[in-house]
């Protein structure tokens, strides 16, 4: 996502939190550069009309785990998340390391599996949170 398509999102996202009127060609709009943004990080097609919630869940446990760790990596430990997948190899969820290497932090056979446990995550988070 380049500077133009983030400035862009921010004024939506402004807009949007003021309470004012969104056409629907600003509403498809928002909801492209949330995606892409979303989606910085997976390396993984996204299709289908849930393409869009399963960006944000993505986003959501990528960002918890740069802010709050995963196992026995704390925050300060990793310096990006990223989510990959390969046909033969299967999808899996790593952390690129501060010092240097790289850590698989989750691996699975296949890519449903993979976003079912992140939203599996994501739920248990939010009713640890309420």
């Amino acid at each position: 996502m380049n500077k133009k398509q983030l400035k862009r999102l921010t004024e939506l996202e402004l807009k949007a939190k003021n309470c004012e009127h969104f056409t629907s060609q600003e509403i498809q709009e928002h909801n492209d550069l949330e995606f892409l943004r979303n989606k910085e990080n997976v390396d993984m097609r996204l299709t289908g009309k849930n393409k869009y919630y399963n960006a944000y869940q993505c986003y959501d446990f990528l960002t918890h785990i740069k802010t709050s760790g995963y196992n026995r990596y704390k925050a300060n430990d990793i310096e990006s998340v990223y989510i990959t997948s390969c046909p033969h190899y299967g999808a899996k969820v790593a952390a690129r390391l501060n010092s240097g290497g790289v850590a698989d932090l989750k691996s699975f056979n296949e890519n449903k599996e993979l976003l079912n446990f992140i939203i599996g995550f994501n739920e248990a988070l939010y009713q640890l949170s309420n």
